[in-house]
């Protein structure tokens, strides 16, 4: 019985269904305290006082703190350094001290018996503050410093990619087109905002923190590190999160603050973001400007492409560092055959919320830039957008391949099968070229409606993961590991892993997910990773254990460890399947001196530890049909199609799901999710009012095919990474569907394409049209 690459139901879903799960705000403990943060109502001042006094003051207010009552001065560290760039000038303290640098930049906190006189003394502290002037713009910044930060650019750093000789390419290649264009600032925005519950036992001399999410073992280090608390002091156990897609997973100023705090009253403490709270505060993403070039041949192949784009991230530096610029630079040429390539990401510090990484980041920007390149150049060269990829995509006989570059010290290895091969199935079984078709007749009649796709490259599967796998008396099995849940169902696909070594159902599993005092060390659910890296330390682990029931299991049953084989709870003999002996026998066993070893842990407990030499590469093709209403400029999606190389699956039904999800991301980012600021850096969008999600209406019936036609050969699951290939390619997709719907014989410019920006780029087309020497666009 195979139960990987079966779709299971969710094991999570009754649970949750039911109201038992474990979310932050569901945790209430006996006397707890409520927190309050204060924040920045200026984008950049410097903080001349703090009056604290009238809230301390009021009936029910237990402290009200500043970065003075901070213990070290600390600064939030990043979780992985990059090489030649010193982030130290610009991490972020947990409270702000002596200037504030984006409106919601912490300033103090309040402790009170409840949470509405928590809020009410958060309104009474008041802050004297000098405004300084306001940076808003990251091209324009790069070159300066800001007031708060004299002795520092306000340019973090640059981050570089590439290989072969571009410059000197470009000076000989026959064609050459740029485009420049932006991303606009949006996020993840999950269902539940963040929260934390501390609570300090006195007897055991221990804290307990519930609601730490993505990376929770990162985050109890900093905390230890911070507060000077051994790790075995602190206990993060598993808990549920209504959505995370990064934003969820940085190590934020509250991280600290609470857990401080709990120490420092020796009284439970708690801490529920709001809706409002969480767009000012909560990491930002995506806003990045890039200039991108292609050169490309007569017969339209790729010569070189060369890339210059400025990273907006905000306020500081959070946990991520330079990881989304890393992201976005290493990856930009895609599954393209391409002899040539650099990219060059400047990160540079303004006065907006902090950024972070967003499902898909880098990947979402650098498909839209470079995906609307590549039509822009097949116009210009008079060949069919389809055909210009077609003549540039990797195929069978040259993969895999080693782009002359690493990605976070790990060599780019492209290990697909055929990206072109994938490019051509996909396209006869979605019948673009009939959505190609009804789009040209639909224009001709007068109607604006365009048709558009993008072939991506996406990566899953560095750094490492563990787990430990133990079989009870009973027989029952359990797996701790160290990703997180946020609603991806990682619970039922390590299940599946597991079950499928000991030969059960995957219910009949227990899935623990980064419990601290469980499992010593675990990396987190991020990045696609969580499958590849931590399903393959589950595997290692399951096997480990199902070693030693063989081995003691032969020895009851007097046959060889080969003979066995699990099926059902239980070992049997291959060749005479009445011959067998349970699964709690067998640990029971275990516990008899005969087979306690020394150096050996007792029982039935098997232990794995999976580190990731290098990526591997999913990939795939978005493809969009929109129309555009020429008096609104309202964008209507009427079809999207998604086709995607996952390795294998091991539940096909929640791939499915993921790509779906992420599909319904992309589009809010293409054409609604927008944080907009005003001239003095007050954000704009604060309530769900203003950052409009996308509603039902404004999603199309998502079409999606799963493919696995090629195995990752980097991890014996063979798995590839499903979480974020379905966001990567929505803004690219769907740029290049309006640009044809209208008819642009250029760019589009920005994204999100909402229906002023629309309307502004039909008003542009007219006057092109219009103006003197100008040429109708070809094709």
């Amino acid at each position: 019985m195979s139960v990987i690459g079966t779709s299971v139901p969710r094991l999570e879903d009754d649970r949750l269904l039911r109201g038992r799960g474990r979310f932050h705000d569901d945790i209430v403990r006996p006397g707890q305290l409520w927190l309050r943060v204060v924040r920045s109502p200026s984008a950049h001042a410097r903080i001349r006082g703090v009056d604290t006094s009238a809230a301390e003051r009021m009936p029910g207010v237990v402290t009200v703190v500043t970065a003075t009552d901070l213990p070290g001065s600390p600064r939030i560290p990043v979780r992985q350094p990059h090489p030649g760039i010193d982030f130290t000038p610009y991490l972020q303290p947990p409270l702000a001290t002596g200037f504030v640098r984006y409106v919601g930049d912490p300033v103090a906190a309040v402790l009170a018996d409840d949470p509405y006189l928590a809020e009410d003394a958060a309104d009474a502290v008041r802050l004297d503050l000098e405004e300084l002037p306001v940076a808003l713009d990251a091209h324009a910044a790069a070159t300066g410093r800001l007031a708060s930060r004299p002795d520092v650019p306000a340019e973090v750093g640059v981050v570089e990619f590439g290989y072969g000789e571009v410059d000197e390419v470009f000076a000989t290649a026959p064609h050459a087109f740029s485009v420049d264009l932006t991303v606009g600032r949006h996020s993840g925005t999950p269902l539940e905002p963040r929260g934390l519950v501390a609570e300090y036992d006195e007897r055991t001399d221990r804290m307990t923190v519930w609601g730490a999410t993505k990376v929770p073992y990162f985050n109890r280090r900093v905390v230890a590190g911070m507060l000077s608390v051994p790790e075995h002091r602190i206990h993060m156990p598993e808990s549920d999160a209504g959505g995370s897609f990064g934003v969820r997973g940085e190590f934020y100023p509250e991280d600290l603050l609470v857990p401080w705090l709990c120490l420092r009253t020796r009284r439970p403490v708690k801490w529920a973001e709001d809706r409002t709270e969480h767009m000012i505060a909560a990491n930002h993403a995506r806003e990045q400007r890039h200039v991108l070039e292609l050169a490309l041949d007569d017969e339209g192949r790729l010569l070189a492409l060369r890339d210059e784009g400025w990273l907006d991230t905000g306020g500081y530096i959070r946990t991520h560092g330079a990881v989304v610029a890393s992201l976005t630079a290493a990856m930009v040429s895609g599954p393209y055959r391409l002899p040539a390539c650099r990219s060059r990401i400047h990160i540079v510090t303004t006065n907006k919320t902090p950024i972070g990484t967003y499902r898909a980041p880098g990947r979402f920007q650098h498909n839209f830039v470079r995906e609307q390149a590549l039509d822009i150049a097949a116009d210009r060269l008079g060949i069919d957008p389809v055909e210009l990829r077609r003549r540039n995509l990797l195929n069978e006989a040259e993969l895999p391949l080693r782009r002359p570059m690493n990605i976070f010290g790990a060599p780019m290895l492209l290990d697909g099968k055929d990206h072109l091969a994938h490019f051509d199935s996909s396209r006869e079984h979605f019948g673009f070229e009939t959505w190609r078709a009804e789009a040209r007749t639909a224009r001709a009649a007068g109607r604006l409606v365009g048709t558009g796709c993008a072939v991506i490259l996406e990566k899953a599967g560095l750094g490492h993961d563990s787990a430990v796998v133990d079989v009870g008396v009973t027989g029952a099995v359990r797996v701790s590991m160290g990703g997180s849940g946020s609603g991806q169902g990682v619970e039922t696909v390590m299940a599946q892993i597991v079950a499928e070594e000991f030969g059960i159902q995957a219910a009949d599993v227990k899935v623990v997910l980064s419990d601290t005092d469980i499992l010593p060390d675990g990396a987190g659910s991020f990045a696609s990773r969580t499958t590849v890296v931590g399903g393959t330390a589950v595997k290692s682990a399951a096997e480990a254990a199902l070693r030693k029931a063989r081995r003691v299991a032969a020895a009851l049953l007097e046959v060889e460890p080969e003979q066995l084989v699990a099926r059902g709870g239980a070992l049997l003999v291959a060749d005479r399947p009445e011959t067998r002996i349970g699964l709690g026998e067998i640990v029971e066993a275990c516990f008899t001196p005969r087979f306690v070893q020394s150096g050996e842990e007792p029982g039935l407990v098997g232990r794995g530890t999976y580190a990731a030499d290098g990526m591997t590469y999913p990939y795939g093709v978005h493809y969009a049909q929109a129309e555009v209403d020429p008096e609104t400029g309202l964008v209507r999606l009427l079809r999207y199609a998604i086709s995607y190389e996952i390795g294998r699956a091991v539940n096909p039904r929640m791939v499915h799901g993921q790509l779906y999800g992420g599909a319904v991301q992309g589009i809010g980012g293409a054409l609604l999710e927008e944080f907009r600021y005003d001239e003095r850096g007050t954000p704009l969008s604060t309530t769900l009012n203003d950052y409009l999600w996308p509603r039902a209406t404004d999603v199309p019936d998502i079409q999606i095919t799963i493919h696995e036609d090629s195995p990752a050969p980097g991890n014996p699951l063979g798995v590839r990474g499903a979480g974020e290939g379905g966001t990567a390619g929505v803004g690219a997709a769907v740029a290049n569907a309006v640009r044809d719907a209208l008819q642009l014989p250029g760019d589009v410019g920005t994204l999100p394409l909402h229906p002023e920006r629309v309307l502004a780029l039909l008003r542009r087309k007219i006057t092109e049209n219009a103006g003197p020497g100008s040429e109708p666009r070809k094709g």
